[in-house]
């Protein structure tokens, strides 16, 4: 079985970073708490070479905060789209971007949640136990508008998830309890100089800081 997917696409070989991180800059990551992380986003309806130069820009971003996935209103762009690079729970390695994505309801009878560690690079530092569908599918549109149907399970389905909350103006916090939601914030109190030092380093590295 192929071991990389790339829009949703196998493809027999894949380097480590997508090609569009050697294209893009580093941006500042939105925290938690600033308004545009907390409204729901614009569709995407404009599609050619600024969306195209979003899309570099966020993978080496995402790549620079060693993250598996980012929303565009995490570099501060108020437009449903994200962008990922993430592991299912099979090991196999999933690439690509979507705009205006929407998950697919799933039936009773298909939803098992898994209640694992999950993380936000715009809760920086802060690891919590959030229930999400084992499954996902999303469906939305490429960086040329064309139709497309990202399906994952495991880890993959808890990116595409958390990702497509993001487009709706949620963060991860707004799934906790407030006990859990105190606790991640003492996370992120104590944790969070040492995470950003980790990307300006990491941003370094790629020769895009």
């Amino acid at each position: 079985m192929p071991r990389v997917f790339v829009q949703g696409a196998p493809v027999d070989s894949y380097p480590p970073l997508a090609p569009e991180a050697r294209r893009g800059s580093v941006r500042r990551i939105t925290e938690a708490g600033e308004e545009v992380l907390h409204k729901p986003c614009r569709d995407v309806t404009e599609f050619g070479p600024d969306l195209a130069a979003l899309i570099d820009d966020m993978f080496v971003t995402m790549y620079a905060a060693e993250g598996a996935g980012l929303a565009a209103n995490q570099v501060g762009v108020d437009l449903r789209l994200f962008v990922y690079d993430c592991p299912d729970d099979d090991g196999i390695r999933h690439v690509g971007h979507i705009a205006n994505p929407v998950l697919d309801p799933l039936p009773p009878t298909a939803r098992r949640l898994l209640d694992e560690g999950e993380g936000c690079l715009s809760v920086p530092g802060a690891v919590m136990d959030v229930p999400r569908p084992d499954r996902a599918v999303v469906r939305g549109q490429d960086k040329d508008g064309h139709p497309l149907v990202i399906e994952g399970t495991g880890y993959f389905a808890r990116c595409l998830a958390h990702e497509t909350d993001h487009v709706h103006g949620h963060v991860y916090l707004d799934r906790l309890s407030r006990r859990d939601r105190k606790e991640a914030l003492r996370q992120v109190a104590v944790r969070r100089e040492d995470v950003f030092a980790r990307r300006t380093a990491r941003a370094e590295a790629l020769g895009r800081s």
